[in-house]
């Protein structure tokens, strides 16, 4: 068996601007644009492996290269980013080569040197890291807004504004569109469609990712969300019957007091003196 090296994935971004980045890089490296990815090859010496893939939902696979020359290409990476992300996600894994594809550990055995393979791979990697930011974006939603239920459960209602749930709700809505318009992202890639050779491989680290079970809980904790943003527009619509139902009454408050008023007006208005009572009576 060969020596192990270092596979480092990083989400660093929404997304990068794939066309640009190749645009980019392609001067001074031997890039590659491929359908959703740009792969880079580094130089290297006899029979090293240094490749690069960037993915287009805004990760890098490095394959070969150490931390320090991974950050510096990474730095070169920001001016193709939309939406950076302030602490990138990063999964660690190490690889060789071998007789058979498997996983040991933390140690990727690849059967052959060919750049699919390691494509393949990276698929894998990619999402799964891409699927960590989604995990952490949506459980640090649900800590910030767990109190909300724990309050309308002990005082029977939300003690926020109009203006801070409609700022709640806008904080969700955010963050639940982020996760659900890059969801697809986490599908079998259409890569595999034509090369269906290499989607063993791409279960092996899909599996060993546990990407299907974290996939099917990242679900469940969108739909705590959805239900949270429900709870909360169920509110404001109860703040806004509450207001509605008040004004009511004080307008007909008013308009009793105004008939009151307007009846007293009337009655003094024809009421006949006693002096004038009193002449009739003694004609």
């Amino acid at each position: 068996m060969s020596p192990t090296s270092s596979v480092h994935a990083y989400c660093t971004a929404s997304s990068y601007a794939l066309k640009q980045l190749y645009e980019g890089f392609k001067v001074r490296y031997k890039a590659t644009l491929m359908k959703d990815v740009v792969h880079i090859e580094a130089e290297h010496e006899n029979d090293e492996v240094k490749d690069i893939f960037c993915f287009g939902y805004g990760v890098t696979v490095f394959w070969g290269f150490e931390e320090k020359e991974e950050h510096r290409f990474l730095k070169k990476i920001r001016a193709f980013e939309s939406r950076s992300t302030e602490q990138p996600e990063r999964e660690r894994m190490h690889f060789s080569f071998g007789e058979v594809a498997k996983i040991e550990e933390e140690e990727i055995i690849l059967p052959d040197r060919d750049l699919y393979t390691r494509l393949a791979i990276s698929h894998g990697l990619a999402q799964s890291v891409k699927l960590a930011t989604f995990e952490n974006t949506i459980q640090k939603t649900i800590d910030t807004t767990k109190n909300i239920p724990e309050q309308l459960a002990a005082q029977g209602k939300i003690p926020l504004s109009k203006r801070e749930i409609r700022k709640k709700m806008g904080e969700l809505f955010v963050e639940r569109s982020s996760v659900n318009l890059h969801s697809d992202i986490l599908d079998v890639p259409e890569f595999f469609w034509e090369h269906s050779e290499l989607e063993a491989l791409y279960s092996m680290i899909a599996n060993h990712l546990d990407l299907e079970t974290r996939i099917e809980v990242l679900n469940q904790r969108l739909d705590t969300v959805h239900d949270l943003f429900e709870m909360l527009g169920n509110e404001l619509n109860h703040q806004h019957s509450s207001k509605l139902e008040w004004i009511i009454i004080w307008l007909i408050v008013i308009e009793v007091i105004i008939s009151l008023f307007t009846h007293y007006d009337h009655t003094t208005r024809y009421r006949v003196p006693p002096s004038v009572t009193a002449a009739n009576e003694s004609r």
